[in-house]
Order: C-alpha cells, then sequence, then structure tokens
C-alpha cells in the first residue's frame, strides 16, 4: 500500500490521536491532505477538533484534581502560572477559547484551567468552542498552503513532493511558534 493508501485509510484516526498530543503540526498535514483530495475537509476539522477536545480536557481533569502538586512542578514559570490565574479569575470565557491560540499553554493552560476551579460543565462548552476554531482555523491553513504550491508541486516527482510538503509544513509551523514567542514577549514588556 502507498502513503496516499495509508492516509486515506488511517487518516482520520491518526489526526484525532495526533491531535491529542500536539495539535499544530497535525492539524495543517491534514488540512493538506484534504487539498489533495485523499481527505474530506469537514472530517478533518471535526477529527482534530475532537483530538483537541479529548486532550484539553483530560488536562482539565488533571489540574482539577491535581492542580496545586503539578503547578509546582513547573517552578521556573510560576510568573507566567499566577499572570494566568489573573487571567482565568478575570475572564474565564476567553481564556478557556484562547488558550489553546497562545503561546507556551498548550498543556498547562488546561491544567491552570482545572486547578482554578472553574465547573465543568463551563469548561465542556467552551472547550469545545475553542476547540472547533482552533481546528477550523489550523485545517484552513494547511489547506490553502496546499492550494498555493499544489500546481507547481503537481509536476514533481512523488517522493520530491512529500519532501517538499513536510519541509512547507515545518516551516510553517516554526514562523507561526517565531510569531506567537516575539508577539508574547512584546506583551510581556508591555505588561
Amino acid at each position: 500500500m502507498d502513503i496516499n493508501g495509508l492516509i486515506e485509510q488511517y487518516g482520520y484516526a491518526a489526526l484525532v490521536i495526533g491531535s491529542v498530543a500536539e495539535g499544530e503540526t497535525i492539524t495543517l498535514l491534514g488540512g493538506v491532505a484534504a487539498h489533495q483530495g485523499l481527505l474530506k475537509f469537514p472530517l478533518v476539522v471535526a477529527a482534530v477538533a475532537l483530538g483537541g477536545m479529548i486532550g484539553d480536557q483530560l488536562l482539565y481533569f488533571l489540574g482539577l484534581r491535581f492542580g496545586p502538586t503539578l503547578l509546582k512542578r513547573f517552578a521556573k514559570h510560576q510568573k507566567k502560572i499566577r499572570r494566568a490565574q489573573r487571567l482565568i479569575q478575570r475572564n474565564p470565557y476567553l481564556f478557556v477559547i484562547g488558550t489553546r491560540f497562545m503561546y507556551g499553554f498548550r498543556i498547562i493552560g488546561p491544567i491552570l484551567i482545572g486547578a482554578s476551579r472553574l465547573p465543568p460543565k463551563l469548561f465542556l462548552p467552551l472547550n469545545i468552542i475553542g476547540a472547533i476554531a482552533w481546528a477550523l482555523i489550523f485545517t484552513t491553513l494547511g489547506y490553502v498552503g496546499g492550494e498555493v504550491i499544489g500546481p507547481w508541486l503537481h509536476n514533481l516527482d512523488q517522493h520530491i513532493k512529500h519532501w517538499a510538503w513536510l519541509i512547507l509544513v515545518v516551516v510553517a509551523v516554526i514562523g507561526v511558534r517565531l510569531w506567537l514567542r516575539h508577539r508574547e514577549k512584546t506583551r510581556r514588556e508591555e505588561g
């Protein structure tokens, strides 16, 4: 079986599992696969939203149950933790939805939210909204990336095509992460 057959057969399951642990890269790749016609765009969005939601829900419950103990392990990040706790207290809705978009808060954000004792009946719907928005944005970015360079890649040898996609996605993810890091640094200097 070739790589395209594997993607078509196991792609959605891989997206769910991959987005539980890591999000942006797998979501961008899902968008590229949708552009190539290997997967269906709405199902890619649903799969990565489900995986992202599950991952954040598990981390939230860890924070709810073991929050103070877990947060002590992040000793060098106590300043960020205190800042995040203030943000959660001031605007829990925005923080829950936005935490997956904040650089450096992908893992610790849901733990902080759980540790803040935000009720599960409030966290779950906000987590779903945030996961869908995040999945839609990053899947669309992957899809558009495939649209932009797809015609150029069409004529290349199949192996070169896969390497070029991989490099493009890695460069895009690094670029987004650097931009988010710069934005966070600028906010800290202003705040």
